[in-house]
């Protein structure tokens, strides 16, 4: 081996140094790596093992409240799913016109009544204290409207909804019925119409175009088209769409053209949307004369009896 190294290298002793140097210094190198990685590898191991264990632990605490919470709402659930009465019934009916179709949104809503309801009188009955109105009949006045207010908050932020999805019902049902023309003049069937018309009218009402698809699931569900029709109307808490389900229904059963009743009902959806529009319009001036008469009167007044209100202060007539 030293022969072929200096017959390599020649007699240098400086080279043979270097390259001992060399391999020593690879070595350790490659020892010192390897224990390292084996050192990594093994604290990698034991904080898995207790990242494991703490994450037990704080989901354990995370979450209880969250698993309390849902054991409430379902207790509430399977409470307000037992009882079928009028009032229940509305409040699904209502629920689902403004677009919440969770089974259990029932519960939510009550839930939702009493923590407000609670929690708002409670906020009451702490923060007034801290602003100085503590004490009197005010106090608890301001209470009980509190409380009041947070009971009826949430039937009227659903009566907002409901009025807010009705108007863009309203708004895109003379589309709906148009686009739908179209489609059964190119020779489309009603379900194939109703998926199409769904699909085109998604970025312009999508609240619509989801219950068109949902009426289309039923449909392919086994409900027939009068039913899903129907139950469409129903979601829709529109006197045009239940017409509509009636319209379909009629024609189905008498066996007349449904082209020509889609038409005739389309242009009579069009003339209500400019009719409408042209009450709107009407009612525009009655509107804004309260307005007027609070700000533009009063600057008109001032304006016009001013120079002679001062004339007559100062005597210069």
């Amino acid at each position: 081996m030293y022969e072929m190294i200096t017959g390599r290298f020649g007699d240098s002793s400086v080279m043979m140094l270097g390259l001992l140097v060399f391999l020593a210094t690879g070595t350790l190198t490659f020892a010192l790596m390897a224990g390292i990685r084996v050192r990594g590898a093994v604290k990698r191991r034991a904080a898995g093992i207790r990242l494991d264990d703490h994450d037990s632990n704080s989901s354990s605490l995370r979450h209880s409240g969250s698993r309390a919470a849902n054991r409430v709402i379902e207790y509430t659930n399977k409470h307000y799913n037992s009882v079928d009465d009028a009032n229940t019934k509305v409040l699904r009916r209502r629920l689902v016109q403004a677009g919440y179709f969770d089974p259990r949104s029932v519960a939510y809503f009550f839930l939702g009544r009493t923590v407000l309801a609670v929690g708002l009188a409670l906020a009451t009955f702490v923060g007034l204290p801290l602003i100085g109105m503590g004490g009197g009949s005010s106090f608890w006045l301001f209470v009980g409207v509190a409380g009041i207010g947070g009971y009826l908050g949430p039937s009227l932020f659903l009566d907002k909804r409901i009025a807010i999805r009705r108007a863009e019902y309203q708004a895109g049902f003379p589309d709906f019925m148009d686009l739908l023309v179209v489609c059964a003049d190119a020779g489309l069937a009603m379900e194939a119409s109703l998926d199409r018309v769904g699909t085109e009218l998604t970025e312009s009402y999508p609240a619509l175009c989801a219950n068109i698809h949902m009426a289309n699931l039923e449909i392919r569900a086994g409900r027939t088209m009068t039913e899903a029709l129907e139950h469409l109307g129903e979601r829709l808490g529109l006197d045009e769409a239940r017409s509509f389900a009636t319209l379909i229904q009629q024609s189905a059963e008498l066996g007349s053209s449904i082209t020509e009743a889609l038409r005739v009902y389309s242009d009579d959806m069009r003339h209500k949307r400019l009719s409408r529009a042209e009450e709107k319009a009407y009612a525009l001036p009655a509107k804004l004369s309260l307005p007027m008469m609070v700000c533009i009167f009063p600057v008109l007044f001032v304006v016009i009896l001013l120079p002679v209100i001062v004339r007559l202060y100062y005597g210069d007539f």
